[in-house]
């Protein structure tokens, strides 16, 4: 059986990736949409490489990333689906270990209405 919070998670109806924007729009299943750019979004992956080992994953999503000012440019060449329940985004750079789930990617959306939620 599972667990109500899952049957309640907004799940992405497409998912498109807008090189000219150089940004990750996911509109979601509860109408809402969301923009993220590329670089905020690799910064924020969640991999055990990207987070310094195993015991610092499953920290919550930090969308105050997209404030910061990256060290490079990230492109991204692609994602694949992982299951029904996250998306693995591929890197330029070679990276492609992160799994973004969708709870993630809603709590990392970067715009002002699910940011002003987390105050």
């Amino acid at each position: 059986m599972l667990h109500p919070y899952h049957i309640l998670m907004p799940k992405p109806t497409v998912i498109q990736i807008s090189k000219s924007r150089r940004v990750l729009i996911i509109p979601w299943d509860d109408g809402h949409q969301s923009e993220y750019p590329w670089d905020g979004l690799r910064l924020a992956c969640p991999c055990a490489e990207c987070k310094g080992g195993h015991e610092n994953m499953g920290a919550p999503p930090d969308p105050t990333v997209f404030d910061l000012t990256p060290t490079q440019s990230y492109e991204l060449i692609g994602a694949d689906l992982v299951g029904n329940y996250a998306l693995q985004p591929l890197w330029a750079d070679g990276h492609r270990y992160g799994l973004y789930t969708w709870e993630y990617l809603r709590g990392l959306c970067p715009c002002e209405e699910c940011r002003g939620k987390m105050k």
